[in-house]
């Protein structure tokens, strides 16, 4: 008998080592990477194989990195094996850092890294700088006039 499709989670879709993806990816099940991607990505599990490549940014339940990873991740769960190369922030329950793995950014343990917010990939809050207006120059005034660029001249 057949089951509802409803019944059980999609199969792992599987981005093989001959496939570049540019664009961002989006899966209601797992991703398993051996190509690469230039772009964020959102699902379920995510595997990056040894030879993989992933340029953007990751939210998922569970990630498992063994290849190379520039960008932020967000998830509960994260590991990082000896043949991993993480240039990038983390947001996490739980890290598993192997031994001989390469990681620089930052780590940061949330009870809710995959919170929909606009929080930075590390949690950290991003405060905007507002800069003074410039205050009026008189363009006429002689001594104002001369460091006061004009406006360029272009002929096509």
């Amino acid at each position: 008998m057949l089951k509802d499709s409803s019944e059980h989670s999609p199969a792992a879709s599987t981005i093989g080592e001959d496939l570049t993806i540019t664009g961002n990816v989006s899966s209601k099940g797992a991703i398993h990477l051996e190509g690469r991607i230039v772009g964020d990505v959102d699902c379920v599990s995510l595997v990056l194989g040894e030879n993989s490549q992933l340029e953007g940014n990751v939210v998922a339940e569970k990630v498992l990195i063994r290849g190379r990873l520039v960008g932020s991740v967000r998830a509960p769960e994260v590991t990082l094996q000896a043949t991993s190369h993480v240039e990038g922030d983390l947001l996490h329950q739980s890290l598993a850092i192997e031994q001989g793995a390469f990681f620089e950014g930052k780590s940061r343990r949330s009870e809710e890294p995959i919170s929909r917010t606009k929080e930075g990939a590390a949690g950290d809050n991003v405060t905007k700088l507002k800069m003074p207006a410039e205050p009026d120059r008189d363009k006429s005034d002689p001594e104002l006039r001369s460091k006061v660029p004009e406006k360029p001249n272009i002929q096509g």
